[in-house]
């Protein structure tokens, strides 16, 4: 499909099989105790070990140390890890050069200032997600089916390809693409019936929904 799209969160054999089915370039497993997609290493390698070049393993960690990554990178064996907290611009170079892996940082969004914020890892992330600021007190950085205003992603100069994250799902990612010009999007409790629970049903009409539309993504 013209648009990438990420189904993040997976923790069964029927919804990744979904999410390849239904053509979905990346697969997304959760390494994160709080959240309700946490999955083990172990796991995630099991249900990712009949995938081949079907999709893009990606490996969704939290400040995770590494003893952590090397357990995920193990078992999992990851095309890209997603780095979804405060990571510094010399954690992110120091993980690509342990594990020779592209890795793509995650940034919550609200302001403008929240994308200027970014220029620090230019040249050191090979990819940005751009999410919702969680709300106050919430546990997960990301996965909170909140979105932000997609409209400040359309004159955003980076030389860093992005996808797009936060509150995504049937009715609205026709609107977030085009209103940010992503051509690229993470979705995760977009297509769950419950926290941590995939909707098969969902996956399916999110992925076809995503297959019609052209690539007006920047490049």
């Amino acid at each position: 499909m013209a648009i990438q799209t990420k189904i993040c969160g997976l923790t069964t054999p029927a919804a990744v099989a979904t999410a390849l089915s239904g053509g979905a370039s990346h697969i997304g497993f959760i390494f994160f105790a709080k959240s309700p997609r946490n999955i083990s290493p172990k796991r995630a390698g099991e249900l990712s070990a009949s995938l081949g070049n079907q999709a893009i393993r990606t490996a969704v960690t939290v400040d995770a140390d590494d003893d952590f990554f090397d357990e995920i990178v193990n078992n999992l064996q990851p095309a890209l890890l997603q780095l979804h907290g405060s990571e510094t611009p010399q954690r992110v170079q120091e993980i690509k050069q342990r594990y020779g892996l592209p890795v793509m940082k995650a940034f919550a969004i609200s302001t403008p200032e929240d994308l200027e914020k970014t220029s620090i890892y230019e040249g050191i992330a090979d990819q940005f997600l751009f999410d919702a600021k969680p709300p106050k007190g919430a546990d997960l950085p990301g996965g909170n089916g909140v979105s932000f205003d997609w409209n400040l992603l359309r004159d955003f100069a980076s030389n860093t390809p992005y996808m797009l994250s936060g509150g995504l799902d049937a009715d609205n990612v026709a609107q977030a693409i085009e209103l940010s010009g992503a051509h690229a999007i993470d979705v995760s409790s977009g297509v769950e019936s419950a926290p941590g629970i995939k909707d098969i049903a969902k996956i399916e009409t999110l992925l076809k929904i995503i297959s019609k539309l052209p690539d007006e993504g920047k490049a």
